[in-house]
């Protein structure tokens, strides 16, 4: 257990990451926040943006009712915000957002309003600050994350196989892509730090095949190292079978089923992790309320499967599973992005 109180260290780290962010004392700078948040981190973003010499304001919403039928983790679509017209206008007016929301604002539905103001989001993943620290943004990554974001924009087609016997085709035409390196410094954009993934969002009936999860794979809905193998068939989208032997397979039946919702077992996005910096094993390290999981979505060379929400396929839901699988190789129209698990560096320059 790690103890929460403010560490100069960590308002350190804030510093580089604002720093990176080219956050100005003549731009208006908001912290948004709900009653739910990280304390801890509410302060520390607090504490480096006036060593910055910035005011900022806070936004703090109320954490809204819980009204899913089972325990919602990760979903990186915060509801705090709920359309509230004093939050949206307050945040419309800043040049500069520091998202501490519990989910974050990526997949939020008020997201693109508050993108066409021109405001640029930072949204601090709701981890440790030891894991922030261990994390800072690598502008050297920057280029490469980029160069990965335009060959897999560029692509018609991805193909994910595996020695345990996974093989998934994606058709990426007209798919929405993006690649986040952990900071931004471009009005109406968003980040996430940790950073360092490369995602796209297929359009309606792209995905079809097998993927396994195998024993040591991650299942960070549920923040847990798979301990047996578990089997997806997906077909047009949807995952229509989940196999294996052991809890792990029928946490995720169970898990699924009680959303009652078709839209719950759809793809949402695939791509895969890009930050050396990750490490795999750091989900050994945490309690469960210190850690959100970002590290391992990030962690270099793994395929990162999600199921739920793709706005870019019209389909909506509250039901999210990232999925980080090891040792797969990913191919773009042929061409190996990704070996056996280990990220072909030369591909990005």
């Amino acid at each position: 257990m790690l103890v929460d109180r403010i560490e100069q260290r960590w308002i350190d780290a804030f510093i580089k990451t604002f720093s990176l962010c080219k956050v100005e004392t003549s731009e208006t700078v908001a912290i948004l926040s709900e009653s739910q948040s990280r304390s801890l981190t509410v302060h520390l973003a607090e504490l480096a943006l006036q060593q910055l010499g910035i005011r900022p304001f806070h936004v703090c919403a109320l954490s809204p009712a819980q009204t899913a039928p089972v325990p919602v983790r990760s979903t990186g679509a915060s509801n705090a915000i709920g359309h509230h017209p004093g939050i949206l206008a307050a945040l419309k007016s800043s040049h500069f957002i520091v998202d501490v929301t519990v989910e974050g604002l990526m997949h939020a539905p008020e997201l693109p309003e508050i993108l066409q103001s021109g405001a640029r989001v930072l949204t601090i993943s709701n981890e440790h600050p030891d894991a922030l620290e261990r994390l800072v943004p690598d502008p050297a990554l920057k280029d490469k994350v980029r160069s990965a974001a335009r060959l897999l924009r560029h692509s018609k087609k991805m193909r994910v196989t595996s020695a345990i016997g996974s093989d998934l085709h994606v058709d990426l035409g007209g798919a929405s892509t993006v690649g986040i390196w952990g900071y931004t410094d471009k009005p109406g954009t968003l980040a996430h730090w940790p950073g360092g993934i490369v995602v796209s969002f297929p359009k309606a009936n792209s995905t079809n095949g097998k993927l396994i999860l195998d024993a040591g794979d991650i299942n960070l809905t549920f923040k847990r190292y798979l301990e047996h193998p578990v089997e997806l068939l997906i077909e047009n989208d949807f995952v229509r079978s989940i196999s294996g032997p052991g809890t792990d397979a029928e946490l995720m039946q169970r898990y699924w089923a009680a959303w009652d919702d078709e839209n719950a077992y759809a793809v949402s996005h695939v791509g895969w992790g890009m930050n050396p910096s990750a490490r795999y094993e750091a989900l050994a390290f945490y309690d469960k309320q210190d850690f959100n999981g970002t590290e391992l979505r990030a962690f270099a060379g793994n395929f990162l499967f999600s199921t739920g929400a793709n706005e870019f396929a019209n389909r909506y839901t509250e039901g999210h599973f990232d999925l980080p699988v090891r040792n797969c190789t990913i191919e773009l129209d042929g061409q190996v992005v990704v070996q056996e698990g280990h990220v072909v560096w030369e591909v990005f320059g």
